[in-house]
């Protein structure tokens, strides 16, 4: 009887263990670290949902939620890098609006307050396409405003290659 309650115990161990959901690899560069699942993510600045399974962004036109595969048009040059980003792990957040708007309105306009997943040095970011840290299997930093390196201007970690001007691979200058 004893061996036959270890077995099952054992059993419902391994099942819990099966059911987490991590999805780490799915989650886009300029998402936040620090989680091992997200469903959506909640832009405060834009009032807008992005929807990590399926790469979309969710937003209300005219009365109705539109989930498409990039920026409306009005935002394009939103910067999703330095834009706060609030995790959201429920079925279809955007039903809860109303209550998100209010509930994470302290967040807009806080740039560049959350370490994203590019700039991240932790190893399990490195399964995510494009961190620089998948490219020989080991994290390269990037310097910032053309003096790219190691170190970076006065030892701060800069963007990943090819994100924009002035950033790419080289070596660095650290002041301090």
């Amino acid at each position: 009887m004893a061996a036959f309650l270890l077995t099952i115990s054992a059993s419902l161990r391994s099942d819990a263990q099966v059911n987490v959901s991590i999805n780490i690899g799915s989650q886009p560069l300029w998402g936040p670290t620090g989680y091992d699942a997200v469903e959506y993510y909640y832009l405060p600045d834009l009032q807008m949902y992005y929807y990590v399974p399926s790469h979309q962004f969710i937003y209300l036109n005219r009365g109705n939620w539109v989930f498409v595969n990039s920026l409306p048009a009005q935002y394009r040059g939103y910067d999703l890098y330095s834009g706060y980003k609030v995790v959201v792990n429920e079925p279809k957040p955007y039903l809860h609006f109303a209550t998100h708007k209010v509930k994470y309105g302290k967040y807009k306009g806080w740039k560049g307050k959350q370490v994203v997943i590019r700039d991240s040095r932790d190893p399990k970011y490195f399964v995510v396409k494009g961190h620089p840290g998948n490219a020989n299997g080991h994290y390269k930093e990037h310097g910032n405003n053309g003096n790219n390196g190691n170190n970076g201007n006065n030892g701060n970690r800069g963007h990943g290659q090819g994100q924009g001007n002035g950033h790419g691979n080289g070596k660095g200058n650290k002041k301090g």
